[in-house]
This record gives C-alpha cells, sequence and structure tokens, in this order.
C-alpha cells in the first residue's frame, strides 16, 4: 500500500538509527530517503517520517502502533527484538483478544501492540492506534465520527464500547476499527489516570497536492478547538498533532535548498506559491 496519511516520529537526532533498527525488525521494509532533518522508511509497505527534532517532544504510548503476526514464531520474533532495552506495558501472554498478545515501548520510546492474527483483506500489517486520555478520555467516538466526515474514502467498521461492570467507564471505546483515505486506523478511550496524552513527538502526516487541498485540511482541522502551529503544523480538536504539507515539499527543497526552509519556517499554513517563488 502507499499510504496517503503516514506518522512521522520524533527523534532526537538519531531517525537514521531508528529507521536502520525498525527495517531490520520488520519484513519488505526499507529507507525510501533521507537528508539532514528527515528519514522516510517503508515497513512491510507502511510510510513512516522519522524527524530529526532534538529533545524537545517524547514519543508516548498515546499513540501506538498495532502488528498483526501470522504466528508464535513471528510475534516471539518482533517481541524479541523491539522490547529489549525498552519497556513492558502488558506482558507477551494469552488475553481474552488474543491467543497471544502484548505491549511494549523499543529503546526508542515507539510504542508497539503485537497479537496473532489475520492481517485478512486489510492488506495492512501495521496499523495506528489512539488512546484517548486525560481531558480527551470519552471522545474516542467523537474524534471517530470527525475524521471520517474530513477525510475520503473514509468509513467505520467497529465501534466497541465498554458497558457496566467492565474494567472503564460505561460508554467508552474499548476498540474500534475505521479507515481515513482507505487506510486502517484504530482508537479506544482509557480512563486510568495516565501521565501522558497526545503530543507532537508523533504526528500524522497529510502530503496535499494543491494548495486548494493545504487550504481545506487546515480549515477543517483547526476548526471546533484546534490550534494552528508552525510549518504546517495544526493540533486538532482532540489534541492529535498533524502536519499539512505540500507533496512537492521534497522536490523543492532538493531544488533550492535552504532558500525553501528559510521561506517555510516563517510560515504556519504552507503557502505553495511563495514557496515556488523563494
Amino acid at each position: 500500500m502507499n499510504n496517503k496519511i503516514y506518522p512521522c516520529l520524533w527523534f532526537d537526532q538519531n531517525a537514521k538509527d531508528a529507521a536502520e533498527f525498525y527495517c531490520s525488525v520488520f519484513d519488505e521494509s526499507m529507507i525510501t530517503s533521507e537528508n539532514p532533518i528527515v528519514v522516510l522508511f517503508e515497513l512491510e509497505g507502511v510510510k513512516f517520517m522519522g524527524l530529526n527534532g532534538g529533545p524537545i517532544f517524547k514519543i508516548n504510548p498515546s499513540i501506538s502502533f498495532f502488528v498483526t503476526c501470522d504466528s508464535e514464531h513471528e510475534i516471539n520474533r518482533y517481541w524479541n527484538a523491539l522490547s529489549i532495552d525498552g519497556n513492558v506495558m502488558m506482558p507477551l501472554n494469552k488475553y481474552p483478544w488474543s491467543e497471544k498478545y502484548g505491549w511494549c515501548s523499543d529503546k526508542f520510546g515507539v510504542n508497539w501492540q503485537l497479537m496473532i492474527g489475520k492481517v485478512g483483506d486489510a492488506g495492512q500489517k501495521i496499523i495506528p492506534n489512539l488512546m484517548f486520555t486525560k481531558e480527551n478520555n470519552g471522545k474516542a467516538e467523537e474524534a471517530i465520527n470527525f475524521y471520517t466526515n474530513v477525510f475520503p474514502a473514509s468509513s467505520v467498521y467497529a465501534l466497541n464500547k465498554y458497558e457496566k461492570g467492565e474494567s472503564d467507564t460505561e460508554g467508552n471505546i474499548k476498540h474500534s476499527q475505521f479507515k481515513l483515505y482507505d487506510q486502517w486506523f484504530t482508537a479506544m478511550d482509557s480512563s486510568a489516570p495516565h501521565d501522558f496524552k497526545f503530543n507532537e513527538a508523533i504526528s500524522l502526516v497529510i502530503p496535499c497536492d494543491d494548495q486548494k487541498e493545504i487550504d481545506f485540511y487546515w480549515e477543517k482541522l483547526t476548526s471546533n478547538g484546534g490550534k494552528e502551529s508552525q510549518c504546517g503544523w495544526l493540533v486538532d480538536p482532540f489534541g492529535v498533532s498533524w502536519q499539512v504539507v505540500p507533496s512537492m515539499l521534497g522536490r523543492l527543497m532538493a531544488e533550492k535548498g535552504q532558500t525553501v526552509i528559510d521561506a517555510f519556517m516563517k510560515m504556519k499554513k504552507f503557502d505553495i506559491a511563495t514557496l515556488e517563488n523563494a
């Protein structure tokens, strides 16, 4: 697959090391391009960006990545690689929802949920998961409805809620599945006293082909409580960070170099005409 929306992982000047590590863990993976600022790579056909952002933001479990494994051998192999020098949130074991499941963060802080199952018709082995905590706890369903109304080729496939007497607030989302731009995402609520919530350390990138598309997503995602930031970054009403960027930005940077960087460093929302004339 060639995901239209892809995650950006914020690293402290070690994005290349992280990309090489992930490509050594997952099959069918490779680094596709790199420069001193970003590294683009694919894991099982899913595109990622690694950003050399510095020490400002730290990755936390609010956004994790589900990995569906075909066999016990595969899940053990991934677990042994990803959990070493990381942290284990839920040990690899049998749970009501899977014969084998585990949640860990790796040595770079990225969170992975591994489980045995079938990739099925989705064809997407790695799926981002959004966990709504703190002031956003209980808003997962609202967010899903918001996102599926913003993005084309979107639909909701499952909204499983906690019932009375279960381990979280009745009516909260226990597990969900939805598509944005024909890509799978999952989301959940958590009433637990977590010390984390969404931040800029993991953002979702939307490459746009023209100014009209940039304007559309910028307006939609900053409305109703969203916030503008710098260089194409914004925070939506639920605290999730997005980057709305021109799809030709890489080409412009290669052609014009520092002049383009200087131009977009002064911007909030990207202006393609200004970049092209820089």
